[in-house]
């Protein structure tokens, strides 16, 4: 009896632990099925999920503020660099475009740009039917295309004949002798052309006198002016222009100059099949630019070689504007010259472009 009664209690005690323990198994095998069987997520989900809490963490901090995008942030030194140019770009090329309007426009300083009238095309109609324009206009050109015949190819060849020196003192002081030109003013250049042209003093004209010829003051003849302009332009510039040639034949692969030597290639073949090659994008680029601003001659210099001998060769639009507008106060009439120059070399640039990119594969654009 007694040891029945002891099994009893002992099977109930089993009972109890026994469902204590399926207890535990449910609730293991339940938290199991809550965090553990769930599915893995991968390293770059859980990065992605790390940067969006802190992108809104961030955001929730700054508020409103506005935040760079990531390829700023990263590069942000080369942003910086080149923020200069852009903001001369827009503050001294877009900006002052708003000014253009007066134009169209009878410009009065009191009135302003906004209170003066609408005057259509007045003022370019009045420039079209002036005595001056054929004058104008034609000496522009010609003086433009005589500097672009006569001063292009000359830093082409100064390249090729510094391309072939092999004596390095020589050619570093040839080099020294032709850019020097280009850092002198305009002012001081303009100087000594017209104290070596000056008759009974200048150097041309004493030589003149050797010859036994008359004293004659080039400077006062017309016909001169456009040559003297020029030839000048063309030695103080020579030397500079050549640097980008130079450093597009430093380019070439000297393997080319091996091969072309172990074929017996004279030094003219040279020249003709490798660095002319090699020379013609970057003379195509500077053709079209140039050609772009056919219609824009220089203003100092030409204004400091004027005079009223020469005036009828040596007239042309940026002086006509600068005469009309700023001496004679007529804003609109000289804002139409200068934005038809605009247009004439605008329309220039679009067409040379055109054709360079249909005859070659050279084009800005």
């Amino acid at each position: 009896m007694d040891n029945f009664a002891a099994r009893g209690r002992f099977g109930v005690a089993e009972r109890k632990k026994a469902k204590r323990r399926i207890l535990c198994i449910a609730v293991a095998l339940s938290g199991l099925l809550q965090f553990g069987l769930r599915r893995p997520r991968s390293r770059a989900a859980a990065t992605a999920t790390t940067v969006g809490r802190h992108d809104a963490r961030r955001r929730a901090a700054n508020g409103s503020r506005v935040i760079a995008p990531p390829k700023i942030r990263r590069h942000w030194e080369l942003y910086l660099l080149i923020l200069p140019p852009v903001l001369y770009l827009i503050i001294f090329k877009y900006v002052p475009m708003f000014g253009v309007q007066i134009a169209f426009k009878d410009f009065n300083v009191v009135q302003g740009i906004w209170g003066s009238p609408w005057a259509g095309l007045k003022h370019f109609e009045a420039f079209f039917q002036s005595p001056n324009f054929r004058l104008i206009i034609r000496n522009t050109i010609v003086i433009s295309f005589y500097s672009l015949v006569a001063g292009f190819p000359v830093p082409i060849l100064l390249a090729l004949a510094l391309n072939e020196i092999r004596n390095g003192l020589f050619k570093k002081s040839v080099q020294m002798i032709t850019y020097a030109p280009h850092f002198i003013s305009t002012v001081v250049m303009v100087s000594i052309v017209i104290l070596m042209l000056t008759p009974h003093v200048g150097v041309v004209d004493r030589l003149y006198s050797l010859f036994g010829k008359d004293m004659t003051n080039f400077m006062g003849i017309p016909e001169y002016f456009k040559s003297i302009y020029v030839w000048s332009g063309v030695w103080q510039e020579m030397g500079y222009a050549s640097i980008i040639y130079m450093a597009a034949l430093a380019s070439v692969d000297p393997a080319l100059y091996e091969a072309a030597k172990m074929d017996g290639a004279p030094r003219w073949r040279k020249i003709v099949h490798i660095d002319l090659p090699s020379l013609i994008p970057i003379t195509v680029i500077l053709l079209i630019l140039n050609l772009g601003n056919i219609m824009n001659v220089g203003f100092e210099k030409i204004f400091l070689m004027q005079n009223p001998l020469n005036l009828s060769s040596s007239e042309v639009i940026s002086t006509y504007v600068y005469k009309v507008g700023l001496v004679g106060a007529n804003f609109s009439f000289s804002t139409a010259v200068g934005l038809f120059n605009s247009v004439v070399n605008l329309v220039l640039l679009i067409a040379v472009n055109f054709f360079a990119r249909k005859a070659s594969e050279t084009s800005l654009w």
